[in-house]
């Protein structure tokens, strides 16, 4: 599982062989959320989440927000296009 970042103990992942369009799992010992990226200048976008609480969630898009540029590059390294 290809973690590209952190959040506090939560894990960033983009999955090798997942689908179109651009987006993250973050997952948590307490949950797993969705957000698509929306390349290649964000914002992210929820599109499930499963666990955490909604100051989480809130907290989680609010520090996806900020490295969306570096999320979207490390998508079109693994999968080669948005």
């Amino acid at each position: 599982m290809p973690v590209v970042f952190r959040i506090g103990g939560l894990r960033v992942v983009i999955w090798p062989n997942d689908h179109r369009p651009a987006h993250v799992h973050v997952k948590g010992a307490d949950g797993e959320a969705v957000f698509n990226l929306n390349c290649p200048a964000g914002p992210p976008e929820l599109r499930d989440s499963f666990g955490f609480k909604l100051s989480d969630v809130n907290r989680i898009e609010a520090a996806l927000a900020d490295v969306v540029p570096m999320l979207c590059e490390e998508w079109r390294t693994i999968h080669g296009d948005y």
